[in-house]
């Protein structure tokens, strides 16, 4: 297993933060990995050994609500103001001016935004799998569910109960088991996905995440994980120590952002990457289609035979193309 760089800690926007910094730090800008649901820093382990050892600063936090990280008990404290402003409060305790910040997933999200709202703090973005999309023309809570129903996987985290947030606390190896896997093949003849709100779905995927980790048996599952069962246990483990209500109050505030961002110009003007994975069926490359009319300077890149957790499915090509493209762009 990629041993990690010394977790540090720094006081940023109202919470404790746990990062990881790693290559020279006089290289700039640096890259800021931000991951996703439900993942931590360690999700970046191999991009930041790559990166580290070509010479490139790298910075990976465990962001609100995950892992060595605070978890605020307002849900409101999760909302995109608070998660960028902890990113803007890292640069300011590390002194660092601008900086590329890198997402996948719910950190995608982040980082488009990051150029939207804290302009003169970002040289670049690169978003994996993530798209950046124009504000929706309503309410995406209210589209996801016209669209796939009440058991929607993200429809459901809306509950004030908190019924997932127990089924995913109560079966935490499972939720790994589940999810942590490569995809099964798609057949050449599947339905095209279908993106609303910024999320694709393919019409083979049950996207009743809860009631499908609670049915969950790994004896069963025929496709191939994707983490060794010592990398399984870091995510195991600091989840059964955090639970996994931070994560999902990232969801709970989408309706709470579209709102605030209502007049937000959403126009990203810093050089742009986007890679895509070939596979993602929640995420798909045609997520990403359009793309280029709110970016102007966008390069898009295609990862093939690779599912949702593509820097960890297929880590050596995405640390090269980060590599290739940040020397290319930055120096």
């Amino acid at each position: 297993m990629i041993e990690m760089p010394p977790l540090k800690f720094v006081q940023t926007n109202g919470i404790r933060m746990g990062y990881y910094d790693a290559g020279p730090v006089t290289d700039k800008p640096p890259m800021v990995l931000c991951h996703g649901w439900p993942e931590l820093a360690f999700s970046w382990r191999h991009q930041i050994k790559a990166l580290s050892e070509a010479g490139i600063r790298v910075i990976a936090p465990d962001q609100r609500g995950y892992g060595a990280t605070d978890r605020p008990e307002q849900v409101e404290a999760y909302d995109i103001e608070h998660l960028t402003g902890d990113l803007v409060g890292l640069l300011d305790h590390l002194q660092i001016d601008k900086a590329i910040f890198v997402g996948h997933d719910w950190g995608g999200f982040i980082v488009w935004q990051m150029p939207l709202r804290h302009i003169d703090r970002v040289a670049g973005v690169v978003g994996i799998n993530t798209p950046h999309t124009n504000r929706a023309w309503a309410d995406p809570i209210e589209l996801l569910r016209a669209r796939f129903g009440d058991k929607m996987y993200i429809v459901q985290f809306q509950d004030p109960a908190r019924e997932p947030d127990r089924i995913f606390g109560s079966r935490v190896e499972q939720t790994f088991d589940a999810f942590m896997r490569k995809p099964a093949p798609r057949p050449p003849d599947a339905p095209a996905e279908e993106v609303v709100a910024g999320v694709g779905a393919s019409p083979r995927v049950n996207l009743a995440f809860p009631q499908m980790i609670a049915a969950y048996d790994a004896k069963h599952d025929p496709r191939t994980p994707i983490l060794s069962p010592e990398e399984k246990k870091v995510f195991v483990d600091n989840f059964t120590r955090t639970g996994f209500t931070g994560g999902i109050n990232w969801y709970r505030n989408m309706s709470r952002n579209w709102t605030r961002a209502e007049g937000l110009d959403h126009t990203v003007r810093v050089p742009s990457l986007m890679i895509m994975a070939e596979n993602d069926a929640v995420l798909p490359p045609s997520s990403a289609d359009g793309m280029d009319k709110l970016i102007p300077d966008l390069e898009k890149y295609l990862v093939k035979d690779s599912g949702h957790w593509t820097q960890q499915e297929k880590p050596e090509e995405v640390s090269a193309k980060l590599i290739e493209w940040r020397r290319r762009r930055f120096g």
